[in-house]
Protein backbone atom coordinates (compact mmCIF):
# COMPACT_ATOMS: atom_id res chain seq x y z
CA UNK A 1 0.00 0.00 0.00
CA UNK A 2 2.72 2.49 0.94
CA UNK A 3 4.50 1.80 -2.38
CA UNK A 4 1.32 2.71 -4.27
CA UNK A 5 0.91 5.88 -2.21
CA UNK A 6 4.49 6.93 -2.93
CA UNK A 7 3.99 6.23 -6.64
CA UNK A 8 0.87 8.40 -6.62
CA UNK A 9 2.80 11.11 -4.84
CA UNK A 10 5.56 10.98 -7.44
CA UNK A 11 2.96 11.57 -10.12
CA UNK A 12 1.74 14.58 -8.17
CA UNK A 13 5.28 15.97 -8.14
CA UNK A 14 5.43 15.81 -11.92
CA UNK A 15 1.97 17.30 -12.33
CA UNK A 16 2.64 20.07 -9.82
CA UNK A 17 5.87 21.03 -11.51
CA UNK A 18 4.04 21.72 -14.76
CA UNK A 19 0.73 23.03 -13.41
CA UNK A 20 1.79 25.51 -10.75
CA UNK A 21 0.88 23.12 -7.90
CA UNK A 22 -2.84 23.20 -8.75
CA UNK A 23 -3.09 19.40 -8.90
CA UNK A 24 -1.76 18.94 -5.39
CA UNK A 25 -5.30 18.21 -4.24
CA UNK A 26 -4.67 14.67 -5.48
CA UNK A 27 -2.24 14.37 -2.61
CA UNK A 28 -5.01 14.79 -0.04
CA UNK A 29 -6.34 11.33 -0.91
CA UNK A 30 -2.90 9.74 -0.78
CA UNK A 31 -2.17 11.55 2.47
CA UNK A 32 -5.33 10.15 4.07
CA UNK A 33 -4.22 6.55 3.47
CA UNK A 34 -1.30 6.85 5.89
CA UNK A 35 -1.95 7.07 9.65
CA UNK A 36 -0.99 10.23 11.50
CA UNK A 37 -2.08 13.82 12.10
CA UNK A 38 -4.97 12.57 14.20
CA UNK A 39 -7.39 14.68 16.18
CA UNK A 40 -7.71 17.34 13.46
CA UNK A 41 -10.81 18.38 11.55
CA UNK A 42 -12.01 20.89 9.00
CA UNK A 43 -13.70 23.22 11.50
CA UNK A 44 -15.27 25.63 9.01
CA UNK A 45 -15.27 26.13 5.26
CA UNK A 46 -16.39 28.62 2.62
CA UNK A 47 -16.20 31.52 5.05
CA UNK A 48 -16.29 34.89 3.29
CA UNK A 49 -13.72 37.47 4.33
CA UNK A 50 -14.67 39.82 1.48
CA UNK A 51 -17.18 40.25 -1.32
CA UNK A 52 -15.28 38.62 -4.21
CA UNK A 53 -15.94 34.90 -4.89
CA UNK A 54 -12.20 34.25 -4.40
CA UNK A 55 -12.27 35.79 -0.93
CA UNK A 56 -13.14 32.65 0.99
CA UNK A 57 -11.26 30.65 3.60
CA UNK A 58 -11.24 27.31 5.44
CA UNK A 59 -10.22 26.63 9.04
CA UNK A 60 -8.57 23.48 10.41
CA UNK A 61 -7.77 22.47 13.96
CA UNK A 62 -8.50 20.13 16.85
CA UNK A 63 -12.22 20.12 17.70
CA UNK A 64 -13.03 21.73 21.04
CA UNK A 65 -9.68 23.56 21.02
CA UNK A 66 -9.41 26.82 22.92
CA UNK A 67 -6.72 29.47 22.78
CA UNK A 68 -4.35 27.78 20.32
CA UNK A 69 -1.80 29.77 18.32
CA UNK A 70 -2.89 30.49 14.77
CA UNK A 71 -1.28 30.12 11.34
CA UNK A 72 -2.71 31.81 8.24
CA UNK A 73 -1.28 29.73 5.38
CA UNK A 74 -1.07 31.07 1.81
CA UNK A 75 -0.52 28.56 -0.99
CA UNK A 76 1.58 29.10 -4.11
CA UNK A 77 0.86 28.84 -7.81
CA UNK A 78 2.69 31.74 -9.51
CA UNK A 79 -0.04 34.17 -8.32
CA UNK A 80 -2.18 32.70 -11.12
CA UNK A 81 -3.49 29.35 -9.84
CA UNK A 82 -4.43 27.44 -6.73
CA UNK A 83 -7.38 26.53 -4.54
CA UNK A 84 -7.52 26.27 -0.78
CA UNK A 85 -9.06 22.79 -0.84
CA UNK A 86 -5.93 21.40 -2.49
CA UNK A 87 -3.88 22.22 0.60
CA UNK A 88 -5.76 20.28 3.24
CA UNK A 89 -2.73 18.01 3.68
CA UNK A 90 -0.55 21.00 4.65
CA UNK A 91 -3.19 22.54 6.91
CA UNK A 92 -3.84 19.26 8.72
CA UNK A 93 -0.12 18.67 9.22
CA UNK A 94 0.30 22.02 10.95
CA UNK A 95 -2.95 21.77 12.89
CA UNK A 96 -1.84 18.41 14.30
CA UNK A 97 1.13 20.25 15.83
CA UNK A 98 -1.18 22.32 18.01
CA UNK A 99 -2.31 25.21 15.79
CA UNK A 100 -5.51 26.56 14.33
CA UNK A 101 -4.79 26.87 10.61
CA UNK A 102 -6.60 29.25 8.26
CA UNK A 103 -6.23 28.71 4.49
CA UNK A 104 -7.58 31.55 2.32
CA UNK A 105 -8.12 31.76 -1.40
CA UNK A 106 -7.15 35.07 -2.99
CA UNK A 107 -7.61 36.83 -6.31
CA UNK A 108 -5.40 35.58 -9.13
CA UNK A 109 -3.78 36.71 -12.37
CA UNK A 110 -5.08 37.58 -14.96
CA UNK A 111 -8.28 38.78 -13.27
CA UNK A 112 -6.18 40.62 -10.70
CA UNK A 113 -2.61 41.80 -10.37
CA UNK A 114 -0.42 43.28 -7.65
CA UNK A 115 -1.37 44.48 -5.10
CA UNK A 116 -4.75 42.65 -5.15
CA UNK A 117 -3.48 39.32 -3.84
CA UNK A 118 -1.51 41.03 -1.06
CA UNK A 119 -4.58 43.08 -0.14
CA UNK A 120 -6.58 39.85 0.05
CA UNK A 121 -3.95 38.35 2.31
CA UNK A 122 -4.23 41.36 4.59
CA UNK A 123 -8.03 41.12 4.63
CA UNK A 124 -7.92 37.40 5.45
CA UNK A 125 -5.44 38.01 8.26
CA UNK A 126 -7.53 40.84 9.68
CA UNK A 127 -10.64 38.64 9.49
CA UNK A 128 -8.71 35.96 11.36
CA UNK A 129 -7.73 38.35 14.14
CA UNK A 130 -11.33 39.45 14.55
CA UNK A 131 -12.97 36.01 14.38
CA UNK A 132 -10.59 33.14 15.10
CA UNK A 133 -11.38 33.01 18.83
CA UNK A 134 -14.76 31.46 18.06
CA UNK A 135 -12.92 28.64 16.24
CA UNK A 136 -10.45 27.91 19.05
CA UNK A 137 -7.62 30.28 18.12
CA UNK A 138 -5.86 32.99 20.09
CA UNK A 139 -6.05 36.27 18.13
CA UNK A 140 -3.04 37.58 20.06
CA UNK A 141 -0.84 34.82 18.62
CA UNK A 142 -1.12 34.88 14.83
CA UNK A 143 1.61 33.86 12.40
CA UNK A 144 1.52 33.89 8.62
CA UNK A 145 3.12 31.24 6.45
CA UNK A 146 3.16 30.16 2.84
CA UNK A 147 4.86 28.41 -0.06
CA UNK A 148 6.27 30.15 -3.14
CA UNK A 149 3.84 32.88 -4.24
CA UNK A 150 2.08 32.35 -0.92
CA UNK A 151 5.38 32.88 0.89
CA UNK A 152 5.65 36.19 -0.94
CA UNK A 153 2.23 37.23 0.31
CA UNK A 154 3.03 36.18 3.87
CA UNK A 155 6.33 38.06 3.90
CA UNK A 156 4.89 41.23 2.39
CA UNK A 157 2.20 41.25 5.08
CA UNK A 158 4.77 40.74 7.82
CA UNK A 159 7.20 43.41 6.58
CA UNK A 160 5.12 46.17 4.94
CA UNK A 161 3.40 48.19 7.66
CA UNK A 162 1.30 49.87 5.00
CA UNK A 163 -0.61 46.68 4.26
CA UNK A 164 -2.68 46.94 7.44
CA UNK A 165 -1.91 43.50 8.88
CA UNK A 166 1.62 43.95 10.20
CA UNK A 167 0.46 44.78 13.71
CA UNK A 168 -1.56 41.56 13.88
CA UNK A 169 1.27 39.29 12.74
CA UNK A 170 3.64 38.05 15.44
CA UNK A 171 5.78 35.69 13.35
CA UNK A 172 6.24 34.39 9.79
CA UNK A 173 7.43 31.11 8.26
CA UNK A 174 8.05 30.73 4.53
CA UNK A 175 8.84 27.91 2.13
CA UNK A 176 10.74 28.70 -1.09
CA UNK A 177 9.71 32.34 -1.11
CA UNK A 178 10.56 34.92 -3.80
CA UNK A 179 11.74 38.01 -1.95
CA UNK A 180 14.20 39.74 -4.28
CA UNK A 181 13.30 38.92 -7.88
CA UNK A 182 13.31 42.06 -10.01
CA UNK A 183 13.89 42.79 -12.84
CA UNK A 184 11.23 40.40 -14.12
CA UNK A 185 11.76 37.87 -16.89
CA UNK A 186 9.69 39.01 -19.89
CA UNK A 187 6.67 36.76 -20.33
CA UNK A 188 7.19 35.10 -16.95
CA UNK A 189 4.87 34.74 -13.97
CA UNK A 190 6.33 37.73 -12.14
CA UNK A 191 5.95 39.97 -15.19
CA UNK A 192 2.30 38.94 -15.47
CA UNK A 193 1.64 39.57 -11.78
CA UNK A 194 3.70 42.74 -11.24
CA UNK A 195 4.42 44.21 -14.67
CA UNK A 196 3.06 47.70 -15.08
CA UNK A 197 3.33 48.51 -11.39
CA UNK A 198 4.52 52.13 -11.25
CA UNK A 199 6.96 51.50 -8.39
CA UNK A 200 8.61 48.12 -8.93
CA UNK A 201 10.72 48.56 -5.79
CA UNK A 202 7.48 48.48 -3.78
CA UNK A 203 6.78 44.93 -5.00
CA UNK A 204 9.95 43.46 -3.47
CA UNK A 205 9.92 42.19 0.14
CA UNK A 206 13.68 42.79 0.43
CA UNK A 207 13.00 46.53 0.31
CA UNK A 208 10.81 46.34 3.42
CA UNK A 209 13.33 44.49 5.59
CA UNK A 210 13.51 45.98 9.07
CA UNK A 211 15.09 45.15 12.37
CA UNK A 212 11.80 45.15 14.26
CA UNK A 213 10.10 42.71 11.87
CA UNK A 214 8.26 39.73 13.34
CA UNK A 215 10.55 36.77 13.98
CA UNK A 216 10.89 34.85 10.74
CA UNK A 217 11.81 31.36 9.59
CA UNK A 218 12.91 31.05 5.97
CA UNK A 219 12.96 27.50 4.60
CA UNK A 220 14.41 26.71 1.20
CA UNK A 221 15.87 23.77 -0.73
CA UNK A 222 19.33 23.98 -2.24
CA UNK A 223 18.03 22.19 -5.36
CA UNK A 224 15.28 24.76 -6.04
CA UNK A 225 15.66 26.07 -9.59
CA UNK A 226 12.24 27.79 -9.69
CA UNK A 227 12.77 30.23 -6.83
CA UNK A 228 16.49 30.45 -6.20
CA UNK A 229 17.60 29.88 -2.58
CA UNK A 230 19.39 33.24 -2.71
CA UNK A 231 15.98 34.88 -2.17
CA UNK A 232 15.81 33.47 1.35
CA UNK A 233 19.51 33.96 1.97
CA UNK A 234 19.59 37.65 1.12
CA UNK A 235 16.44 38.49 3.07
CA UNK A 236 17.67 36.61 6.15
CA UNK A 237 21.01 38.43 5.93
CA UNK A 238 19.34 41.83 5.48
CA UNK A 239 16.98 41.39 8.45
CA UNK A 240 19.65 40.04 10.80
CA UNK A 241 22.00 42.80 9.66
CA UNK A 242 19.39 45.30 10.81
CA UNK A 243 19.16 43.61 14.20
CA UNK A 244 16.11 41.45 13.52
CA UNK A 245 15.50 37.74 14.02
CA UNK A 246 15.59 35.63 10.85
CA UNK A 247 16.43 31.93 10.89
CA UNK A 248 17.46 30.40 7.56
CA UNK A 249 17.20 26.63 6.94
CA UNK A 250 18.35 25.03 3.67
CA UNK A 251 17.43 21.42 2.93
CA UNK A 252 19.96 19.47 0.90
CA UNK A 253 18.64 18.00 -2.34
CA UNK A 254 15.15 19.51 -1.96
CA UNK A 255 13.52 21.37 -4.84
CA UNK A 256 10.68 23.81 -5.21
CA UNK A 257 7.80 21.32 -5.11
CA UNK A 258 9.63 18.90 -2.83
CA UNK A 259 9.71 21.35 0.08
CA UNK A 260 5.91 21.56 0.00
CA UNK A 261 5.39 17.83 -0.50
CA UNK A 262 7.53 17.23 2.59
CA UNK A 263 4.54 18.48 4.56
CA UNK A 264 2.54 15.46 3.37
CA UNK A 265 2.75 12.11 5.11
CA UNK A 266 4.02 10.17 2.06
CA UNK A 267 7.04 12.50 1.76
CA UNK A 268 7.56 13.74 5.29
CA UNK A 269 10.81 11.85 5.63
CA UNK A 270 12.40 13.93 2.87
CA UNK A 271 12.78 17.05 5.02
CA UNK A 272 11.58 18.04 8.53
CA UNK A 273 9.50 20.94 7.26
CA UNK A 274 6.49 20.41 9.54
CA UNK A 275 8.65 19.91 12.63
CA UNK A 276 10.81 22.94 11.88
CA UNK A 277 7.81 25.23 11.35
CA UNK A 278 6.04 23.95 14.47
CA UNK A 279 9.06 24.27 16.75
CA UNK A 280 9.87 27.76 15.49
CA UNK A 281 6.35 29.15 15.62
CA UNK A 282 5.51 27.68 19.02
CA UNK A 283 8.63 29.36 20.42
CA UNK A 284 8.06 32.63 18.54
CA UNK A 285 4.42 32.90 19.58
CA UNK A 286 4.89 31.80 23.17
CA UNK A 287 5.91 35.24 24.35
CA UNK A 288 3.34 37.22 22.40
CA UNK A 289 -0.06 38.38 23.46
Amino acid sequence: MRRRVLAAGAAVVAAGATAGCTRLGVLNGANALIPGDGGVALLASEIAYGGDPRQRLDIYGPPQARGLPVIVFFYGGSWSSGARGDYGFAARALAAQGFIVVVPDYRLVPAARFPAFVEDGAAATQWTAANVARHGGDPRRIAVAGHSAGAYIAMMLALDRGRGAAGVIKSVATLAGPFDFSPFVPGGAAAAAFGGTPDIAATQPINFARGDAPAMLLLTGDADTTVQPRNSRVLAARVTGLGGKAQLVEYAGIGHIGILLAMSKPFRGKAPVVRDIAVFLHAALAGTG
